[in-house]
């Protein structure tokens, strides 16, 4: 019994994760990119707040603390939530999961550059660069309908922004005594007023609502960024780290299949390929201290 459950939450995690793209593909049918963000990370702050305050959990009262999760909302939130919803202006939902996918092959190539990790065994290096050719096949800039464009770029900038956090993070909010739903809470709040700053980039257009565009972005606050992280947690806690991992290689596949068949979107062989060949580097690069593995995707 308790081995279904956990099965569930994997599932359950893996579909909001994956299923984030979708929601927001359909609430750029309204919404900015900026309005689509802040509204995301507002509720999605409510939700990991309100949860914290039930759990009891204590908000950091050292300020060096909340300077590191400054950076944590820059880098995890304001940032790559921005750069997705602009790239999905002209990028399929689908090949924006594969893309953040790829954010594993950046968090090791920041961590080598910084020397955070100093291990880079044959394996580890063929991964890497199997990932890396996996995005080339994905963009194939040598072919006429590649994918190569201003949004996909977005995209992997976005991936690479996890990439650097993510190192940040364990070294800097690994152990700060506090709630992480709580913690995660504050992130998403100091996240919002980032946000603010980019609100004449579109963020006061005039907003023509509709049902769908409005219920994409709620379900994209509430379920797909603060129940999926509170979620993320627990199973953190009760689970190992190499189980929650698999959640980072269903994303993809998740956002893939919903595309296709929600939005319509072309199932390109290339790009599925590509996907396979990323998610085999992934593999290879995270078969080091498999004890160390933390999930592979944050949302999106």
């Amino acid at each position: 019994m308790g081995e279904t459950k956990t099965l569930l939450r994997l599932g359950a995690l893996a579909l909001m994760w994956g299923s984030s793209f979708l929601w927001m593909k359909l609430a750029l049918e309204a919404f900015t990119p900026v309005q689509l963000v802040l509204i995301r990370i507002v509720l999605g702050a409510v939700v990991l707040l309100v949860i914290g305050y039930f759990q009891r959990g204590r908000l950091p009262s050292d300020r060096r603390v909340w300077l590191h999760l400054a950076m944590a909302a820059l880098f995890h939130n304001a940032l790559p939530f921005l750069l997705f919803a602009v790239g999905e202006e002209t990028v399929s939902s689908g090949i924006t999961g594969v893309l953040n996918a790829t954010t594993p092959l950046w968090t090791l190539v920041v961590a080598l550059a910084f020397r955070v990790d100093r291990d880079l065994g044959l394996p580890r290096l063929a991964g890497l660069v199997l990932g890396l050719a996996g995005i080339l096949v994905i963009f194939a800039p040598w072919h006429a309908d590649g994918l190569l464009s201003w949004g996909a770029l977005a995209c992997v900038a976005a991936a690479v922004s996890y990439g650097f956090i993510y190192t940040y993070e364990g070294r800097f909010l690994s152990a700060t005594g506090s709630s992480p739903v709580a913690l995660a809470g504050a992130q998403m709040m100091v996240a919002s007023g980032f946000v603010l700053f980019a609100m004449p980039a579109g963020g006061t257009r005039p907003v023509h609502l509709s049902l769908v565009p409005v219920l994409a972005v709620v379900v994209l606050g509430v379920f797909c960024t603060g129940i999926a992280f509170a979620l993320n947690y627990r199973l953190l806690a009760t689970e190992s780290a190499v189980a929650v991992s698999t959640v980072g290689y269903l994303i993809p596949v998740v956002s893939v299949l919903l595309g296709t068949v929600f939005l319509h979107e072309e199932l390109n062989p290339r790009v599925l390929v590509g996907m396979v060949i990323v998610l085999a580097g992934v593999a290879l690069t995270r078969l080091r201290r498999r004890a160390r593995v933390e999930t592979l995707s944050s949302v999106a």
